[in-house]
């Protein structure tokens, strides 16, 4: 899937090689099975017509823009997916192209009118546009269904309206997803995106406070290393302890995902000059870490390590909120505790 970034880029890109394409239009948090069924009715369109196709997102989100503006935090939505994940499953859903927009004040303020003839006619070439039932767009959310599919005639390109996607009677939307997991209903997630809810990106450095954590106990080995992931929003839509699986440590793609147990959530840094410190972190540790693992980590840039892998974690179920714990000991028996649970949870469920 090429990836463009910018309304500047895009525009050269089409001086240069002028195309046209089948587009839809949508901020794709989650891509969930409503997305999935819009990109697959474009992919249809798109084959019909001999054309690539095309998904046009903004970043941030608009309502993180207009929370910011104003300082008005409680606009901003619960984010769902980084846009690495967000682009990863618009790849896998056969997109061929995304074109990301920096969502600022200069596009708030186009009319849609300018939006149509500037982004959709001059700078994508679109000849045939898919939105949803509930699409607004350009300055004040002026522009609706009726004025795009007027602006296709004049234009030239066709548009197309598609209604709401149900699973089991519920309108499958961005916002039921966000419920679901803020609610730790991680099932029913799981039903509205079509696959397990999951963050994914590098491994970084954290506060190595796991490795001393019951390091010190008989057979505590490493003690609770934990593999962290940025979470680049500062409002996840899911917080707290949970049962989850690994994708990517071990070196057989084929190989079984690893089970674990992880905390979402911004955890208060101990150390000032922590590089994490007040930031979204999904913190794992992992119940088994077989042999062929341990040797293939041995063999890193940095020996023992896995920072910098690509991992992905699928959260499966939620076990409790964030707690906040008196003492180190008091932390190491509620780990000790979520690790017991975790590994009751996959013998029940396995």
């Amino acid at each position: 899937m090429r990836i463009i970034q910018g309304l500047n880029n895009l525009r050269r890109r089409q001086e240069a090689s002028p195309s046209d394409c089948a587009l839809t239009i949508g901020n794709f948090d989650g891509v969930h099975r409503g997305h999935q069924a819009m990109l697959a009715l474009l992919k249809n369109e798109a084959r019909h017509r001999g054309l690539p196709t095309c998904a046009l997102t903004f970043e941030p989100h608009p309502r993180d823009y207009f929370a910011a503006r104003f300082n008005k935090p409680e606009l901003a939505p619960a984010r769902i997916a980084t846009l690495r994940d967000k682009l990863n499953e618009l790849r896998a859903c056969g997109v061929d192209q995304c074109v990301i927009l920096p969502f600022n004040h200069a596009l708030a303020s186009l009319s849609a009118q300018a939006f149509i003839e500037d982004v959709l006619v001059g700078a994508l070439g679109a000849r045939y546009v898919l939105v949803g039932d509930d699409f607004r767009f350009g300055a004040q959310r002026q522009g609706d269904y009726a004025l795009l599919d007027a602006a296709g005639a004049e234009h030239g390109f066709d548009v197309a309206r598609m209604m709401s996607y149900e699973v089991h009677r519920l309108r499958v939307s961005s916002s039921a997803v966000r419920e679901a997991l803020s609610a730790g209903r991680m099932q029913e997630a799981a039903a509205l995106l079509g696959r397990p809810y999951s963050i994914s990106g590098h491994v970084v450095h954290g506060r190595k406070l796991g490795r001393e954590l019951g390091a010190s106990r008989e057979g505590a080995g490493d003690g609770f290393r934990t593999l962290n992931l940025r979470f680049s929003h500062w409002k996840p839509a899911a917080s707290g302890i949970f049962v989850v699986q690994v994708h990517g440590l071990d070196p057989d793609p084929a190989a079984a995902p690893l089970p674990g147990v992880a905390n979402l959530g911004v955890r208060p840094s101990l150390d000032p000059h922590d590089v994490n410190g007040g930031r979204v972190l999904l913190e794992t540790h992992c119940l088994e870490w077989p042999e062929r693992i341990r040797q293939a980590l041995q063999t890193a840039p940095t020996p023992g390590e896995a920072y910098g892998k690509i991992i992905r974690v699928e959260l499966l179920h939620k076990l409790h909120d964030e707690l906040r714990y008196d003492s180190l000991d008091a932390l190491t028996r509620g780990i000790d505790q979520d690790c017991a649970d975790a590994r009751a949870w996959f013998a029940e469920h396995r």
